[in-house]
């Protein structure tokens, strides 16, 4: 898929610097990066300036590159890539956890709950109508959000995007769930549905409401949704690491997400720049490890 896809700098995850190029997306499904197989490239288009390869199996990007010598390779992430394998039902995933963990994660669930009158306001959104309700809900959080105000990364609202999501959920491909408290939105998760996989797409939550966990109870109370249907054979975090990820996933596989930019001047000189950029937030940030500084660093970056 050819589309306008930025080349970004960013320090944790707050980005202070994007670089538009028009890019070939090959992204690589949960199933293809369990079994370790990397997907082929298609032809380049004329006006593209090069590929942008998302979650390939970590194995498989050194043979990738080597088979495109005449482009330039840069931005190389390597991280785990999670999953929840949906087998055993609710109470199974459960049990998975520890015992800490269980107790910790059903606290969240109470205190949530008891702020908000002793019963969680879970709300489940399917069909064509239903996106239309829970989108017209969803987008003013959407834009009050981490991710939408700072990463670029809240829910679509362009039309076309919301047309072929509009689609989906007419024809049962697509989960939604709001969460709310005292009456208005707290928190949202938008899960398309590819096969048998939901896929992690867009979660966010009010900023207001952050001491109560909202992502965090969303989650749980979803999972417990979507485990009754019996229908789904796993839950796909996609690429990037994260803690809310690692906690919920049952498994991982390392992957690995990468650029192969056209042997241009400006690509080159970009892919440097980005190459040391991304070495010296590195360092700082190992620095700032050893020093203690880390954590205040972090809640810094997120203000």
């Amino acid at each position: 898929m050819l589309r306008e896809t930025p080349v970004r700098f960013v320090v944790g995850s707050r980005q202070l610097l994007a670089v538009p190029r028009r890019l070939m997306v090959v992204g690589h499904r949960l199933d293809q990066l369990v079994a370790g197989e990397a997907a082929p490239l298609p032809p380049l288009a004329d006006d593209a300036d090069g590929y942008r390869v998302l979650s390939a199996p970590a194995a498989t990007v050194a043979g990738t590159i080597a088979a495109h010598g005449d482009m330039i390779p840069g931005g190389v992430q390597h991280y785990r890539r999670h999953y929840i394998a949906m087998e055993g039902g609710f109470d199974h995933y459960m049990a998975r956890f520890s015992g800490k963990t269980r107790s910790t994660l059903r606290r969240k669930l109470r205190k949530f709950a008891a702020d908000d009158g002793g019963t969680l306001d879970l709300r489940e959104y399917r069909g064509a109508d239903g996106f239309d309700r829970f989108i017209a809900a969803a987008l003013p959080l959407s834009r009050k959000t981490y991710q939408g105000r700072h990463l670029d990364a809240g829910l679509p609202e362009d039309a076309d995007r919301l047309a072929a999501l509009r689609a989906a959920a007419g024809e049962d491909r697509l989960r939604c769930f709001l969460l709310h408290r005292a009456g208005r939105p707290s928190s949202y998760l938008c899960l398309p549905v590819e096969g048998r996989t939901l896929v992690y797409a867009w979660l966010g939550y009010d900023p207001a409401d952050a001491p109560l966990s909202p992502g965090t109870v969303l989650q749980l109370a979803a999972l417990e949704r979507l485990f009754a249907e019996e229908r789904f054979a796993y839950f796909d975090f996609t690429e990037g690491e994260g803690a809310h990820k690692a906690l919920f996933g049952t498994a991982s596989v390392e992957a690995a997400s990468f650029l192969l930019l056209r042997r241009q001047a400006s690509n080159r000189l970009l892919l440097g720049a980005l190459e040391a950029f991304d070495g010296s937030v590195a360092r700082a940030r190992a620095l700032a490890r050893r020093s203690g500084a880390l954590s205040g660093a972090r809640r810094l970056l997120k203000r």
